[in-house]
């Protein structure tokens, strides 16, 4: 009998070595450079600390809009991103910045605004239109204007319906998609934003969806590595995460994260 007890208290024991040989990569420390949408919807929290139980590795987050988050990324200043501006980041692969891009989720980004509406766009089918029809009403609009996937989709939209906005009723606020959402709140005034973070603020304003539908408010999300050749990072790292985010087991934890009852984002890793 105490054979038996020997014996299986070490083979308990070379369990525990070997999970904890399998919970110590070489290099722990992966630093993500990513959207505030995927951070301020509280997705991160749900998904990060499972790939950080399951692999052993830690994960510093730098939240920024997609633009400050290339640009990171194209320094060497990050080891993997989680972005949403597709073409760009596609362009930044064909240049050799960065490898192993894969699409990852998706969502859409829809317009609110308060609910007396002086603008009257509630139920636009277009985007544009609605975009004209708030510039033609000079009603208050808040832009991130930070350089963001968010902002730069909004900008294309602008141009889409032949307009450069300018005047005190478009404030361009530089911040992330969270503190936009709050002062778009304070102020009574029309934005543009993710539905994931919308989802995860809504009990804290009293903004109400107007417009979604548009093909054009479509919203990939791709996550990718920076090109090792380029720079000393943790590329193994970098990889084990992308290989997580879009495995079974990430793509289900993604699709179901949701907030009153709502999903926030659709896995869609091919």
């Amino acid at each position: 009998m105490m054979v038996v007890i020997v014996s299986g208290c070490a083979n308990q024991g070379e369990n525990n070595q070997n999970e904890a040989n399998k919970a110590a990569p070489e290099n722990p420390q992966i630093t993500l450079a990513t959207t505030t949408s995927t951070y301020d919807s509280g997705l991160l929290d749900e998904v990060i600390p499972a790939f950080e139980k399951e692999t052993g590795y830690e994960v510093q987050i730098l939240s920024k809009g997609t633009g400050a988050s290339l640009e990171l990324g194209k320094r060497g200043d990050a080891d993997v991103l989680l972005v949403h501006a597709k073409d760009r980041e596609l362009k930044l692969v064909d240049e050799g910045y960065f490898v192993d891009r894969k699409d990852v989720i998706y969502n859409d980004f829809i317009f609110i605004g308060p609910s007396n509406d002086p603008a009257e766009i509630k139920g636009m089918e277009k985007a544009a239109a609605a975009l004209k029809k708030i510039e033609e009403t000079k009603s208050s609009f808040v832009s991130r204007g930070d350089n963001s996937g968010t902002n730069m989709k909004e900008i294309s939209i602008w141009s889409q319906a032949g307009i450069e906005p300018s005047g005190d009723w478009y404030m361009a606020v530089g911040q992330g998609m969270g503190e936009a959402l709050r002062i778009t709140d304070e102020k009574k005034a029309y934005t543009m934003t993710d539905r994931g973070t919308y989802l995860s603020m809504k009990d804290k304003m009293s903004l109400e969806v107007l417009v979604e539908g548009d093909p054009i408010l479509f919203n990939q999300y791709g996550i990718m590595a920076v090109n090792p050749e380029k720079h000393d990072v943790n590329y193994v790292g970098a990889k084990a995460l992308i290989d997580f985010m879009v495995s079974d087991k990430g793509q289900e934890m993604i699709g179901n994260y949701n907030k009153y009852g709502e999903q926030l984002f659709v896995p869609n890793a091919a």
